[in-house]
């Protein structure tokens, strides 16, 4: 036992990016079968769970400035998606499908959790970049907006939001860069990020994840 928990020790970030490959494999796969597509998108809720579990245990020290982030990244974050669904004025006029569950005031818990999972990606590899706060911040938030650039037409087909008359407004692009960015500048003054292996690959596995849904 106590052999199994040295190796678990050294291995982890190897186990937990593997445990990621499986789970987004599998998820590929059944999202392109036809028979089975609907079954697997209504899964995405505990995907998101999974991920945000993966992705916490892969946190190596700072706990409480990590946990205190990860509590100021998800209520301003589904604040800013209310304040979007409620208003129109963040992101532009858009209300959430059935397929990310459970909502909150009509936005679901989960995105919360994919805010702080994309930007603990995003931030990651501006990390491992050795950039500057600032240039890490910008660049940051320039890979998560791309990301939602390639997320934004499979969204819609998955059912986990739609926008009015189904065009995506420019404006969501320049809301979701802003809200990163700030996010980015406030988890940089909480908590110096540092290059995280696996919070890299679930960033990269989330963006092949999408593009599989895109192009095939």
């Amino acid at each position: 036992m106590e052999k199994l928990s040295i190796y678990t020790a050294r291995h982890k970030n190897s186990i937990l990016i593997g445990i990621l490959v499986l789970f987004y494999s599998v998820g590929i796969v059944g999202t392109h079968l036809d028979a089975h597509r609907a079954y697997f998108l209504s899964l995405s809720p505990f995907n998101l769970i999974l991920s945000f579990t993966v992705a916490a245990l892969a946190i190596d020290g700072k706990f409480k400035a990590q946990f205190l982030f990860f509590g100021c990244c998800y209520l301003l974050s589904m604040l800013a998606e209310w304040i979007g669904t409620s208003t129109g004025y963040l992101f532009g006029t858009y209300h959430y499908g059935s397929n990310l569950g459970s909502t909150i005031l009509g936005v679901p818990y989960v995105i919360g959790l994919n805010w702080w999972i994309l930007l603990m990606g995003a931030t990651s590899i501006g990390a491992s970049l050795k950039l500057k706060p600032l240039t890490a911040a910008i660049f940051g938030a320039s890979l998560m907006t791309l990301l939602d650039v390639i997320m934004e037409p499979v969204a819609i087909m998955s059912d986990f939001w739609h926008w009015k008359n189904e065009q995506i407004p420019f404006y969501n692009y320049v809301c979701w860069f802003i809200l990163a960015f700030i996010l980015m500048l406030i988890q940089q003054k909480m908590s110096k990020p540092e290059p995280n292996k696996v919070h890299t690959a679930l960033f990269l596995i989330i963006t092949l994840f999408f593009i599989t849904q895109l192009l095939f």
